[in-house]
């Protein structure tokens, strides 16, 4: 028996050329996921997953991976997201959960629950930097995902803007760290802020500058973050893991960390820290 002939997806071909590659192979719903705040210390985690159309359906200006991309830019490319794509969705993980299970692990479960709901299921998909099992269909890591398939690409800006939105709106509530400006990730401005006023609620505990900000040189437990209640970004529910609110054409949920796991000690994050995004 003969096997198939290779696909051969040249670089020149641009952002569309292995999603149509794997589009002639006859996987029609070709599916991108990405994240965004891996690096950050403050805020939640956020992934998204998306499907654009076949052919010229999908093409969509300026899409590029999100962090090439300048805030005006990006809103209207998520606006055409949002309006073209086949389906798309958005997953918030909240800073408690990745303190709680891990960012690794909360970093899989969000690309796997962002894929999980989408209304068109993928036949293929496509993740960017490292692989996701569990997914019930062929995938592929693709290193810089984001500049390679537009799908990737498509779920990077998604992921981007929803987090950029929550942290100017995070701004308005503790003004005094520069969540609007730097985003949550550790730049001059945001570790002054941590040295002089301490972490707040939004805060990674489990980050090593964040444990150090608030007088201890190891992991703190949950009882040492501030009890001030603070407004939750969407409804959820204490019982259920996922609250899914449907928008048209898309799907946003929140992960409410109904079983945390224990806290494992502050290990592999830490390398993770100082990454820009």
């Amino acid at each position: 028996m003969l096997a198939p002939p290779r696909t051969v997806v040249r670089r020149e071909g641009g952002l569309y050329a292995l999603e149509r590659a794997l589009q002639r192979r006859g996987f029609r719903h070709v599916a991108g996921a990405d994240e965004a705040g891996r690096g950050a210390c403050a805020g939640p985690l956020v992934a998204a997953a998306a499907i654009l159309p076949e052919g010229k359906r999908g093409e969509i200006d300026e899409l590029a991976d999100s962090k090439l991309l300048t805030a005006a830019a990006r809103e209207r490319v998520y606006e055409q997201v949002v309006k073209r794509a086949l389906a798309w969705s958005v997953v918030i993980v909240p800073a408690t959960e990745v303190d709680a299970r891990g960012l690794h692990v909360c970093n899989l479960a969000a690309m796997r629950r962002a894929l999980a709901s989408l209304s068109t299921g993928p036949e293929y998909v496509l993740t960017d930097g490292f692989p996701v099992d569990g997914l019930g269909v062929p995938g592929l890591a693709v290193w810089k995902g984001d500049r390679v398939a537009a799908c990737v690409a498509a779920a990077s800006v998604l992921a981007k803007v929803t987090r950029d939105r929550i942290m100017v709106e995070m701004h308005d509530q503790f003004p005094a760290y520069g969540f609007a400006v730097h985003k949550g990730y550790i730049t001059d401005e945001h570790s002054a802020a941590l040295k002089q006023h301490g972490p707040c609620a939004e805060h990674r505990f489990s980050y090593v500058n964040v444990a150090a900000a608030s007088g201890r040189t190891n992991r703190p437990p949950r009882a040492r973050r501030p009890v001030t209640p603070q407004p939750v970004l969407f409804d959820a529910s204490d019982t259920a893991s996922l609250v899914l609110l449907q928008t048209p054409g898309g799907t946003v949920g929140v992960a409410s960390g109904d079983q945390p796991q224990p806290s494992p000690s502050v290990g592999e994050d830490e390398a993770m820290e100082g990454e820009k995004r």
